[in-house]
């Protein structure tokens, strides 16, 4: 427990400083719709001149992107990105921070299994991410009371924004694996944004080429905008490979660590 409450101290600084960004970025996009939705005609002509892949791949849908919902689907292209990265940077230090900072010898020394170790940081860091959704949740929900042009399905709204989560959860998951297989990591940064960004590109590229199959490759398409806009709810077979993804990595990351040879000096 003294672990995990060390682990949440630690995070607090990030979690702020993220969820400030999140909700930073919502608000530039939330702030121009009135205008851009007041424009629409003028706004459809010039986005019509773009490809349509390239509108696809940017989750720009003209039928809908000009209501609330639509335009905030869009805006979580962008949201969902830098929080891929706020997990995945989380996820990639929580074993590695030990090595990285020469601490690993006194806390493995501790009365407290690596099992242990492995749980109270990932409650940690799940707690985080969670604190972090609650905040962006609700300033969203304020924020688009504030905007909205007309009423809004209130449960489209939170599924969209529950998408951040979900995909969060995946790259926490995988940061985690990478944080316990590689023995060494010099910079989380650097190791977290080449990770999301690949998976963010192969997203972009299967949504530009229409490809399928490629979704399954990036967990940032495993949550659908458009299904969601339209349907009120998740695609199963996606949360079924993204929930599954979450396990067997986590599942990894213990068996890794409970077996490794960790060197702190």
């Amino acid at each position: 427990m003294n672990i995990f409450w060390h682990e949440l101290k630690a995070y607090r600084k990030s979690t702020i400083t993220w969820s400030v960004s999140l909700i930073a970025i919502m608000v530039l996009f939330m702030s121009i719709f009135p205008t851009f939705a007041k424009d629409a005609a003028d706004f459809t002509k010039l986005l019509e001149g773009y490809p349509e892949s390239l509108r696809t791949a940017l989750g720009m849908n003209l039928d809908n992107l000009f209501t609330l919902l639509g335009f905030y689907s869009y805006s979580l292209t962008f949201i969902v990105l830098i929080g891929a990265i706020q997990a995945m940077n989380i996820g990639v230090s929580i074993v590695s921070k030990e090595v990285r900072e020469k601490t690993a010898d006194f806390l493995l020394t501790k009365p407290v299994t690596r099992t242990t170790i492995v749980t109270a940081k990932l409650s940690a860091a799940f707690v985080s991410l969670v604190l972090t959704n609650i905040v962006y949740g609700a300033a969203a929900l304020l924020m688009a009371s504030q905007v909205k042009l007309e009423d809004y399905s209130l449960q489209t709204f939170v599924l969209l924004s529950l998408s951040l989560l979900f995909v969060q959860l995946i790259f926490l998951a995988l940061g985690i694996v990478i944080s316990v297989v590689v023995r060494k990591i010099k910079s989380v940064l650097t190791v977290s944004l080449a990770t999301v960004f690949t998976f963010y590109f192969i997203g972009m590229i299967g949504g530009t080429a229409d490809q399928e199959s490629l979704r399954y490759f990036s967990p940032f398409k495993y949550v659908d905008t458009a299904y969601i806009l339209q349907n009120s709810s998740y695609e199963t077979i996606y949360l079924i490979v993204g929930a599954a993804l979450i396990v067997i990595a986590i599942a990894v990351s213990y068996i890794v660590y409970s077996k490794k040879d960790i060197h702190a000096v």
